[in-house]
């Protein structure tokens, strides 16, 4: 192989690495802007699950709710109850009275 030729042999490989490093190069900025992009939108949905959250938070505590109503319920079917027999009671001294 004469001079010549082995320097265009160089300069071609040459010039493929070089394509290939660029090529390469480029792959990887363009996988670290899309890093940095899903990183920023990652964060901002972080601050709306967090919005979210705490907007939600009376609905966790509507099962507690629910059961004090429940309690209040009973108790006020309890006095009713007890306030049917007390007017019983008076109805029928009333009769008796009477």
């Amino acid at each position: 192989m004469s001079d010549p030729e082995l320097f265009s042999t160089w300069y071609l490989w040459l010039g493929v690495a070089a394509v290939i490093i660029v090529a390469a190069a480029a792959l990887l900025i363009s996988v670290w802007l899309a890093a940095n992009r899903i990183l920023k939108l990652a964060v901002a949905a972080l601050g709306l699950v967090q919005h979210i959250k705490a907007n939600t938070q009376c609905v966790w505590h509507l099962e507690d709710t629910n059961n004090t109503a429940v309690n209040i319920l009973n108790t006020a079917n309890s006095i009713h109850g007890h306030g049917v027999e007390v007017a019983k009671v008076l109805h029928s001294a009333n009769v008796t009275e009477s």
